[in-house]
């Protein structure tokens, strides 16, 4: 379970997370959504401990994260995966290098046992045998894969994605959200999905947790979500609906 309390973050005065409260249970899968600039991503960074709040509390599992010893965070980061929004492949690696680097930062596999957990999850995500290329030579989607596939690779419990579907065709994108709901089933992880694409909110997730003016303002299911008569999200809904 994450549990967030009154969560507070500024940057130079500028009050981005104003109070957020939101708790997701194990299992769920939320999608977090809102204006560019509202704080999602910011939102996402509190949760991993990669940013440090101004005042509040992020819980994982009864644990805050805030308040962790190094050595415990670094621990607790290796049972998240994340999507990073560009995917985030290093160019100058393989795709083999790309989705073993945490494992080989953080355990001492033999590089044949790397080969195999590589060579699975690219089989989950539909690329099999793409070890030796480089990003240069992938798609967009091929390169939002590789960067599932490497978020995937140490057996998360949680998952993490931002935008996952941001720059891509609607055709790619509907292939992306099958993919992370087809994962999302296989896994059992608890799930948070930062996006603006209404056709994810409306078939991957269980709950919309809606972000405005630094807050969360609507939490509900997603078709308590499209049916809402709420100005601010009708007009969010016309705005980012496809």
């Amino acid at each position: 379970m994450i549990e967030i309390r009154n969560l507070r973050k500024s940057f130079n005065g500028n009050n981005v997370l104003r109070g957020v409260d939101l708790t997701i249970p194990t299992g769920e899968t939320i999608a977090v959504v809102g204006q560019s600039g509202c704080g999602k991503s910011v939102l996402l960074k509190h949760i991993i401990g990669l940013l440090t709040p101004d005042e509040g509390q992020v819980l994982v599992d009864g644990r805050d994260v805030h308040s962790m010893p190094e050595k415990e965070l670094y621990a607790l980061r290796g049972r998240f995966g994340f999507l990073f929004q560009g995917a985030a492949l290093f160019d100058s690696m393989t795709v083999f290098e790309n989705v073993s680097l945490g494992l080989v930062e953080n355990s001492t596999l033999p590089e044949t046992e790397l080969r195999r957990i590589v060579a699975e999850k690219l089989a989950m995500v539909g690329l099999p045998g793409i070890e030796e290329k480089k990003p240069a030579e992938l798609s967009g989607g091929m390169r939002k894969r590789v960067g599932l596939a490497r978020a995937l690779a140490t057996n998360p419990d949680y998952m993490l994605y931002d935008e996952p579907t941001t720059g891509l065709d609607p055709i790619m994108s509907n292939q992306i959200d099958a993919l992370i709901a087809d994962l999302t089933r296989k896994m059992n992880a608890t799930s948070i999905v930062v996006t603006h694409d209404m056709f994810s909110v409306y078939n991957i997730v269980d709950r919309v947790a809606m972000m405005h003016e630094g807050r969360i303002y609507f939490t509900g299911t997603p078709a308590e979500f499209q049916s809402s008569d709420d100005p601010v999200i009708s007009d969010f809904i016309k705005r980012f609906g496809r």
